[in-house]
């Protein structure tokens, strides 16, 4: 049985906290206009104050502060309350897949240089004052706010609405002058505006590739496309349950990877089979089924916004669960209902689940609704072996249950990697794929080559 890859809340990387008590000083003002952060403490329980580049916030206690233009390793975790200041860096430390909770964060970051995400909403403002009336709810519980005056983009994370954090940032003060060189807009379009289309960035493949929580820089990428035995990659595109913040996840990321020449593997990770008010997925089977439709929505809106054309396919990160009395029905429920709505937006599916759970519920209502069953199968069974065979893959033995090339077989898991002197925390995959020969009822053409 694969063990399932959720991030665990109790590990703090304390390091990367501003250690408290700290004084404030005359010397506040000036470093607050810099890219470093001074925070100070408050009467007991009344949390932290916290000056950036002008700005005065106060955070709730429990916050941790994590400077990351001090800690450019730092991993942006979405399931621990915190506030993180500067533009992200490489996130060498992030490890896990989904988040069983996810909580509040906010990241505070120049404006200028702030990456032109995809997979988040972006909506311009003045300033903290005016921050306009919060958008329809973001299938990823992310949105960010360019504040024009300020300089600054904030990023919002929250578990269920983002009414807590979104409070911080509104009473936040200005203890210093707004930067005249402030841009005068928001260098967000791509995150409003689809991206311009790749012909495919799935060609046929076999052979060994690997995920990572969060979407590496273009020097790692590089660096393990010439020295490391991976050509295929999976990249979280988004899901309440992603538990890690993807800054370098943008349209030009995407299509310079597949330029390259990586197979890329789109994952959506949605609710999950657990009982949690912010990621959990329904036990009623009818609920599920409106939540597979869903994600399915959510899915197809980040990869149009990535660049990613009609006919790719889509996976769904289902993690593991012991109560299958419990789960079967509404995980079943939950993935055809995403295979049938992708189907309907010109997308294909796939579904990330385990050998000991998702793959046997799925297998074993396989002849009830074959047509909507995902298209590719992706296992977690973490026994070294890299294959596809039906044996490795928990399928019963002979079956023509996605035969031929439709099968992913994720046989090792969270464990750093090092190539050409860059480690990733990965899981390790083995990949049989071939789009070209899916079938999804007709209504899809054959993939072109890549432009």
């Amino acid at each position: 049985m694969a063990p399932t890859r959720t991030l665990l809340s109790g590990l703090l990387g304390t390091a990367l906290l501003f250690p408290l008590p700290l004084t404030a000083t005359a010397a506040t003002a000036a470093t607050a206009t810099t890219a470093t952060a001074t925070a100070t403490a408050n009467a007991p329980g009344d949390g932290r104050t916290v000056d950036y580049r002008g700005l005065r916030l106060s955070v709730p206690a429990d916050w941790r502060v994590v400077d990351l233009d001090r800690h450019p390793g730092a991993c942006l975790r979405l399931d621990l309350p915190t506030l993180y200041l500067g533009h992200a860096g490489t996130q060498a430390e992030c490890t896990g897949r989904a988040a069983v909770r996810r909580s509040d964060t906010l990241h505070l970051e120049p404006l200028d240089g702030a990456p032109p995400r995809a997979d988040v909403p972006t909506v311009a403002a003045e300033s903290v004052k005016t921050l306009p009336e919060v958008p329809a709810r973001s299938d990823s519980n992310e949105l960010r706010y360019a504040l024009r005056r300020s300089g600054i983009m904030a990023t919002v994370s929250y578990g269920i609405t983002p009414g807590t954090v979104r409070e911080v940032l509104s009473r936040a003060r200005t203890v210093v002058g707004e930067s005249a060189a402030a841009p005068a807009g928001p260098p967000l379009a791509a995150a409003a505006v689809a991206a311009p289309a790749l012909r495919t960035a799935q060609e046929r493949f076999t052979g060994q590739g690997f995920d990572a929580c969060t979407a590496p820089t273009q020097r790692s990428m590089d660096t393990w496309r010439a020295d490391s035995p991976f050509r295929a990659v999976g990249v979280y595109i988004g899901g309440r349950a992603r538990a890690c913040a993807q800054p370098q996840l943008t349209a030009a990321w995407v299509r310079k990877q597949a330029q390259a020449g990586w197979h890329l593997m789109p994952i959506w990770v949605g609710p999950q089979p657990w009982h949690s008010a912010s990621t959990g997925l329904s036990t009623d089977a009818s609920e599920a089924d409106g939540q597979g439709r869903s994600a399915a929505d959510g899915a197809v809106a980040a990869a149009r916004s990535l660049g990613l054309p009609e006919g790719t396919i889509l996976y769904n990160d289902l993690e593991n669960y012991s109560d299958r009395a419990t789960w079967d029905a509404p995980v079943v429920a939950y993935l055809t209902a995403w295979t049938v709505r992708l189907h309907e937006l010109r997308y294909r599916s796939a579904a990330y689940v385990s050998a000991s759970s998702g793959v046997k519920a799925l297998s074993a209502h396989h002849h009830q609704a074959r047509e909507a069953m995902p298209d590719v199968l992706w296992v977690a069974r973490w026994n070294g072996t890299a294959s596809v065979s039906d044996a490795d893959m928990g399928l019963p033995k002979g079956t023509a249950q996605w035969a031929g090339p439709r099968r992913a077989h994720q046989f090792r898991g969270d464990h750093d990697a090092s190539y050409g002197g860059v480690t990733i925390n990965i899981d390790r995959n083995w990949v049989d794929v071939d789009p070209s020969v899916l079938g999804t009822g007709g209504i899809l053409p054959p993939l072109l080559p890549l432009s």
